[in-house]
């Protein structure tokens, strides 16, 4: 697919279609695009497209198939796989001025929102009615919903009210030439694949949300959060799956050990008990009456399995400052060395004290510290490898660490990923992920919506080459099956 010479016709007719603000091309401009939550990957874009309706991101969408140039979407940059991360040849779609919310349907419990909305904004805006969105990421004050929708995004709430997948009703989408696409019905099923649940996860690989119909929830009558301190991790780990084995499914379970407390506690002050290897917080929610025998049955269950203090948070500015410890986990460990690798993955509830003991063998090995944060209840565990980017071989040694992590979650029937993405981090743990006919059909999927391959492409699914020359993929004969399909 031949190019026109860039940048004259390219930037001419985005322009025009848009304005000349709104197409930013200089070196400086550009900076601030030149990756996402993953900054240890960076590049400048060919330039940045930021329409402000529907009607702008199909403009764009059909110049660039016209010029034959591959098209990169972004939300609100908060990713941390590089899903978002720009190409030098490509146009950075940016929607974050599709940030309008269309419309509440209080009857419906439905909320009508454009990509760029952020996720919290939709709650803030359903408040007055009683209702709120419940997919709620640690990023939540900034990340939009249509990046939640292309990773799947889960949050701390995820256990008891599902991921983004769980949580949407309808989208409306372009493809890559400019097509429009409505997924999804507001009613309880639709006929036909279920092609919401494909297009959430897609990581911009398959279309361009433009508008996203959401669930909404009532609030819950009541909510206590418990916090469970541990002398070792272990213990703390085996509550998770008493809890979950008894019946009771809390709104959150959420387990940080001693780094990632201590690191918090500095940062927030939130009352965390910095002697503690562990902590687990939980949260429950539901009529008052329910939750006074769920309360009884956790504590006696947390006391079974070794909490050598508990302490029950009822008012919301208490559990709001819990949460907030753990939400800012992440920042708050960036205060504990230069860089940290933040890494993404699920596995079985009931090896999590297993994959841990790996873990902190394995950061001994290579001489870099590890906080663990974790989804607990649902396995999806955050590890944030900390190292110094100035030192030369650390990254690439925290890298390695990673991809380790991830080979062990798979190992024992896990996932490469939970909700953070593929992007570019994941692509050569996809290849463990996933053998090679797997990985075909993922490419026949892309192919179908995308023929020419200019969504965000080299993102989210390997090459079959790619795996074949890392040796993590079963190949007879050194041939590739599905010839027709080698250039993907």
């Amino acid at each position: 697919m031949p190019a026109s010479p860039y940048p004259t016709a390219l930037l001419a007719e985005l322009q025009a279609a848009l304005s000349a603000d709104a197409v930013l091309h200089g070196a400086e401009d550009l900076r601030p695009y030149e990756c996402d939550g993953l900054a240890a990957v960076r590049e400048l874009p060919l330039c940045v497209a930021l329409p402000t309706d529907r009607e702008g991101v199909q403009a764009v969408l059909q110049i660039c198939q016209r010029h034959g140039v591959a098209v990169v979407p972004r939300g609100a940059g908060t990713g941390l796989s590089g899903g978002a991360r720009p190409l030098r040849d490509a146009v950075l779609l940016s929607l974050a001025r599709l940030r309008h919310i269309v419309a509440i349907d209080r009857e419906n419990r439905t909320a009508r929102v454009q990509p760029g909305v952020r996720n919290l904004a939709i709650s803030e805006a359903a408040r007055p009615l009683g209702l709120y969105y419940a997919p709620d990421p640690s990023s939540q004050i900034a990340c939009s919903i249509g990046g939640n929708v292309a990773e799947n995004s889960g949050g701390v709430h995820c256990l008891k009210y599902g991921l983004t997948v769980h949580n949407i009703l309808e989208l409306d989408v372009l493809t890559a030439t400019g097509e429009t696409l409505r997924i999804g019905s507001q009613a309880l099923d639709s006929p036909g694949y279920d092609l919401l649940a494909l297009m959430t996860g897609s990581e911009g690989l398959l279309g361009v949300v433009t508008e996203c119909t959401v669930r909404l929830l009532p609030m819950p009558e009541h909510v206590l959060v418990l916090l469970a301190a541990f002398s070792s991790v272990e213990a703390a780990a085996e509550s998770v799956s008493a809890i979950i084995a008894s019946g009771i499914i809390p709104a959150g379970l959420e387990m940080m050990d001693r780094l990632a407390i201590e690191a918090a506690e500095d940062f927030v002050h939130a009352g965390y008990p910095r002697d503690a290897a562990a902590i687990l917080l939980c949260e429950l929610d539901g009529p008052a009456v329910e939750l006074e025998e769920q309360l009884r049955e956790v504590e006696t269950l947390l006391q079974r399995h070794g909490a050598r203090a508990i302490r029950i948070a009822e008012d919301a500015a208490t559990r709001l400052l819990l949460w907030k410890g753990r939400k800012a986990a992440f920042p708050a460990v960036g205060r504990l060395a230069p860089d940290y690798y933040c890494m993404d993955g699920t596995i079985p509830r009931q090896r999590l004290a297993e994959v841990l003991e790996r873990i902190t063998a394995w950061s001994a090995e290579y001489g870099l510290r590890v906080a663990n944060v974790f989804h607990a209840g649902d396995g999806n565990l955050h590890p944030l490898i900390l190292y110094d980017a100035n030192a030369e071989g650390q990254l690439h040694t925290a890298e390695e660490f990673g991809r380790r992590i991830l080979e062990l979650c798979v190992s024992v029937g896990g996932s490469v990923t939970g909700e953070h993405g593929v992007g570019v981090e994941k692509l050569d743990s996809m290849c463990v992920q996933f053998n090679a006919a797997e990985l075909a059909q993922l490419h026949r999927i892309k192919h179908a919506f995308d023929p020419e391959g200019r969504l965000n492409p080299g993102k989210a699914v390997p090459s079959l080459h790619r795996c074949a020359e890392l040796g993590a993929m079963h190949v007879h004969h050194g041939q590739l099956p599905f010839p027709e399909l080698e250039r993907f």
